[in-house]
């Protein structure tokens, strides 16, 4: 999807968090793909501010964006300035992931803290992206952040349990009162925990990653490419 001005083209829905921002691209054609709504509601949930920033005019802006729920509105942007609305953003100590599909998107991904490219673009977006999410369905954006936030959790949990084991075994080591036997078995004890807590993370299921697993065999998924 390309940002640019003609009555035809395809709007870009660029997303900001209060904080640590999401700049992202959610293509829509001349209507707002059905999961877009869903999509912009589960990013809010999550603290994540939406702006639309788009080529196309004023009208059309607002009308993709009344109909999804955003308010921040940015119409007859150049290709150009998509960047520029990222600098912007940091430049005011937001965090910014740009979320795109597109040649004229590339730029403002490379200059974001995080670009998220979709399957369905261009091999040039996919290239600047630090993620292509592998289905055009805009709800994996809020999935793609939801798993990544989960497993950095996972990781701070992991040191936790893994310098515990140490802070404890190390000075009862240094003064003779651990059996090598014991600190062995704490010590693999201690890898299993680790392991057990990481494989937690199997049981997520994102919003459209619960829509494919509960799906019946016999009823084809919505197409939202």
């Amino acid at each position: 999807m390309r940002g640019c001005g003609h009555a035809d083209a395809k709007a870009t829905i660029r997303v900001a968090v209060t904080g640590a921002v999401l700049l992202g691209l959610l293509a829509f054609g001349n209507a707002p793909k059905p999961s877009a709504a869903a999509a912009v509601l589960a990013l809010q949930k999550m603290g994540i501010r939406s702006a639309l920033v788009t080529g196309d005019n004023a009208g059309s802006a607002r009308s993709v964006a009344d109909v999804v729920g955003i308010t921040d509105v940015h119409a007859d942007v150049l290709p150009e300035n998509k960047a520029a609305i990222v600098t912007q953003l940091k430049a005011g100590g937001e965090r910014v992931a740009m979320v795109g599909d597109g040649i004229n998107d590339a730029p403002a991904m490379a200059i974001a803290d995080v670009g998220i490219a979709m399957s369905t673009g261009t091999d040039v977006a996919m290239q600047a992206a630090g993620i292509t999410l592998m289905r055009g369905d805009v709800r994996l954006v809020a999935d793609s952040l939801d798993i990544s936030r989960r497993t950095y959790a996972k990781i701070k949990q992991n040191l936790w349990w893994a310098f515990g084991y140490n802070v404890l075994g190390i000075p009862l080591a240094a003064l003779g009162m651990l059996n090598p036997v014991i600190a062995g078995a704490a010590m693999a004890f201690s890898s299993v925990s680790v392991v057990s807590n990481a494989l937690l993370l199997r049981r997520w299921r994102g919003a459209a990653a619960a829509e494919v697993a509960n799906a019946p065999a016999n009823k084809p998924l919505p197409v939202t490419a």
